[in-house]
């Protein structure tokens, strides 16, 4: 059985846990307020963004075609994951890392086999996990410190440009969507080639909208792709930073309620110790004063 000392020890040490635990979770809870206002704004941007262009782009004539809509043989993959740059979130960034690694086994596996997949990695956390498993694309590994489109354009730019290059046949998104405070959901989202995608109900309902162009329907188009693939990186960006802080928080949550369990259980083994030394302090007494009194 443990001292008394030992017990005091460790009761001080699940307290001073405890109350950090305790702290980490009010800073998550500040944060992500203003992360989950940032993506609750950015969605409908998104949303009517993708719904315009898919309407031009199905009305558009077979002259007007994007170099990012060109489905080549995939012979060369560009991964986009999408980490934090902390831990202590739960299961947050290993989802990302398991989800990466089962796409590469399950859709890339020949790629991969001959070195044909790379990696760029947004996050401290996935620069530090792929950054040992081969090289990466460009360096994003403080992006959140900071977070703005500007940062993650550059990113969508380096993408953009290797696809357009020829450097990859196709480049793909991992990253956690924002549901809930206790639901973050991993999503593999193909940034490129462009893919035909379900337009939200009220763009449905506009799809026969007779646009009148100005300058051109080819200039729009051409330039409302690039925006849009920009966007739509941006946005997974916001939805892995509400999913970061979201995960920390119930982490963190669980963790103080998990250190007052313990503590319930050291001051009881305390409480026990503590007895368990009074009683044989308490025999000692009574045994040596029977021992003095049998003496004379």
């Amino acid at each position: 059985m443990a001292s008394l000392k030992e017990v005091r020890n460790r009761i001080v040490s699940v307290q001073s846990t405890q109350q950090i635990t305790k702290a980490m979770k009010m800073v998550a809870a500040a944060k992500l307020r203003r992360a989950q206002d940032n993506i609750l704004r950015m969605r409908p941007y998104a949303q009517r963004l993708n719904g315009i262009l898919g309407n031009l782009t199905a009305q558009a004539d077979s002259e007007v075609q994007s170099e990012y809509g060109v489905a080549r043989l995939v012979r060369r993959v560009l991964i986009i994951a999408i980490t934090s740059d902390r831990g202590l979130a739960g299961a947050f960034n290993s989802n990302v890392f398991k989800a990466t690694n089962t796409l590469v086994q399950s859709r890339y596996a020949e790629q991969a086999a001959s070195g044909s997949v790379t990696v760029m990695a947004i996050g401290k956390k996935a620069h530090e996990y792929f950054g040992k498993r081969g090289p990466l694309l460009g360096d994003y590994q403080h992006v959140f410190g900071q977070l703005s489109f500007d940062t993650v354009r550059q990113a969508a730019e380096q993408a953009m440009e290797g696809f357009r290059s020829g450097e990859y046949d196709e480049v793909v998104m991992v990253y956690n969507e924002f549901r809930n405070v206790a639901t973050q959901i991993i999503r593999v989202e193909q940034l490129l080639p462009l893919v035909p995608t379900e337009a939200p109900a009220e763009a449905a309902a506009t799809s026969n909208v007779d646009y009148i162009f100005a300058p051109s329907k080819e200039e729009i188009v051409q330039t409302l792709i690039p925006q849009s693939l920009k966007i739509q990186l941006y946005k997974a960006v916001l939805e892995s930073n509400a999913s970061e802080h979201g995960a920390r928080m119930t982490a963190m949550d669980k963790a103080t309620e998990n250190a007052g369990d313990l503590l319930k259980e050291l001051k009881l083994t305390y409480n026990r110790t503590r007895q368990a030394a009074i009683t044989t302090e308490i025999l000692e007494i009574v045994g040596g004063a029977e021992a003095l009194a049998a003496s004379r």
